[in-house]
């Protein structure tokens, strides 16, 4: 009976010991919810376009409204507070982009500092297709020119004759 008492007891105190933890580790979550009150329903969802199109400028693909990190709620602050000032979208993004540069921006200016960036992508595939048709070109030149003046001959004899023609023909008709 005392055996079983313990065992009891000891069960109890893990089970606490288990809730207790689980309610230290949910705590810090309930710190990061922000609680924000805004004048009307229109400076919520400008809060919520702006925090969804500005860049965390810590992290490397995520809006602020995404973003854990201390500069991404300090940036949140500050918009809750120009908008609470009055602060039209423009002069939000204006101030956040003198301040933390084109970066903050999903979609930069095209300007002479974002020339690379948004024409380089396409630069880059015209250069790839470029060495890809002459990579190209010159194996099938390579190609002819290995052919000795008797299979050229052969091959030329071939082609008048019709045969590789009637051999595809036949290819074709029986698959």
């Amino acid at each position: 009976m005392k055996k079983q008492l313990k065992r009891g007891c000891r069960l109890v105190k893990a089970l606490l010991l288990l809730i207790s933890f689980s309610l230290i580790s949910v705590f810090p979550s309930y710190a990061a919810i922000e609680e924000l009150e805004f004048s009307s329903k229109e400076d919520r969802e400008r809060y919520k376009k702006l925090t969804d199109e500005l860049r965390c400028p810590m992290c490397m693909n995520s809006n602020l409204s995404g973003s854990d990190a201390p500069i991404a709620a300090d940036l949140r602050e500050e918009i809750y507070s120009q908008i609470s000032k009055g602060n039209s979208d423009a002069e939000i993004i204006d101030f956040m982009q003198a301040r933390y540069g084109d970066f903050i921006l999903y979609q930069p200016p095209l300007n002479k500092g974002t020339l690379l960036l948004w024409f380089g992508p396409i630069i880059l595939l015209l250069l790839g297709m470029l060495f890809i048709r002459k990579l190209f070109a010159r194996s099938v030149n390579n190609a002819i020119a290995a052919l000795s003046p008797a299979e050229e001959a052969q091959l030329q004899a071939l082609l008048d004759d019709g045969f590789i023609n009637e051999k595809t023909n036949s290819l074709k008709k029986s698959s």
